[in-house]
């Protein structure tokens, strides 16, 4: 019993970071209506970005901030210079767009940093395991971090005009116009800060699963499956699928199929879920009248 409990604490801390991806994905998408198969990559070299600012001498937290701000605008100038002109275009193009950014950021950041692990620091310290040894100081830590900023976001769809433009212009571009709601700017808005989140997540796993330009390839498979089964229409499906993906990847991995085979874990929800469920746990149903 000891042992299923340290698998499910374990698993929402893992899970909380797939909560973030898992989040940036479904914004993206109810912006496009497309999945942004490069979210991982992005995450990466933001990770990157952040590791070479600590080596040069940048605090830990001054760096957390300066690649949030550097991941901010690096999402709005995709958005506007490369993807906005596809918004009209068939989706096997967006489609494109997507797998060839992810090349791009893997290619790029194996070329300037190289395919070698390093490992990346934790602000948390590297004391003793918590909780009766069920969890490290970095787990408690990147899950109290992903918590503020997954309330941060909530709080600031909910509560601030601006979020409240965004998300109109998300849901229903046309409407948003009419009101006066500049919708392309909106939505540079919303990739920049998917982007941002996006980078919070790198730097939070980062030093669990060591920094190299493929880390995130199975964080991706997670999230995605996250989103799916949450609903890759709710925010909150979103938070709620990545959490549940965690305690289900550790489960899985320690009592079911093992560790070797728990990837293919989120390969058959992902299946699972488009084929009975496509609308996910927390989704819409959407009707087309003719």
């Amino acid at each position: 019993m000891e042992g299923v409990l340290h698998q499910i604490i374990s698993g929402i801390a893992t899970g909380s970071i797939y909560a973030s991806i898992s989040l940036a994905l479904v914004m993206i998408f109810l912006a496009t209506h497309q999945i942004n198969f490069a979210q991982g990559e992005m995450a990466m070299f933001s990770t990157y970005v952040a590791l070479t600012l600590i080596q040069a001498g940048v605090p830990y937290w001054g760096a957390f901030v300066l690649t949030l701000v550097f991941s901010f605008i690096a999402g709005m100038v995709l958005q506007r210079t490369l993807l906005e002109p596809l918004a009209r275009a068939p989706v096997l193009a967006s489609v494109g767009a997507f797998l060839g950014l992810l090349l791009i950021f893997n290619n790029i950041a194996g070329w300037i940093f190289t395919y070698t692990l390093q490992p990346f620091p934790t602000p948390f310290g590297a004391g003793a395991p918590i909780l009766g040894g069920m969890l490290s100081r970095h787990e408690l830590g990147s899950t109290a971090v992903t918590l503020v900023v997954l309330t941060a976001v909530w709080a600031f769809f909910r509560f601030t005009r601006l979020g409240l433009a965004l998300r109109g212009a998300a849901y229903n571009p046309v409407s948003s116009r009419l009101v006066g709601i500049p919708v392309a700017r909106m939505l540079s808005l919303g990739w920049g800060l998917a982007a941002a989140i996006g980078a919070i997540a790198g730097m939070m796993v980062a030093p669990i699963v060591f920094l190299d330009p493929n880390m995130m390839a199975g964080v991706l498979l997670y999230a995605f499956a996250g989103a799916l089964l949450g609903g890759i229409t709710s925010p909150l499906g979103a938070v709620v699928g990545g959490v549940l993906m965690g305690v289900i990847e550790n489960i899985a991995g320690a009592y079911i199929v093992g560790t070797e085979l728990k990837l293919t874990t989120a390969l058959v929800i992902i299946v699972v879920v488009l084929v009975f469920k496509p609308s996910g746990l927390f989704g819409k149903t959407l009707a087309n009248r003719v």
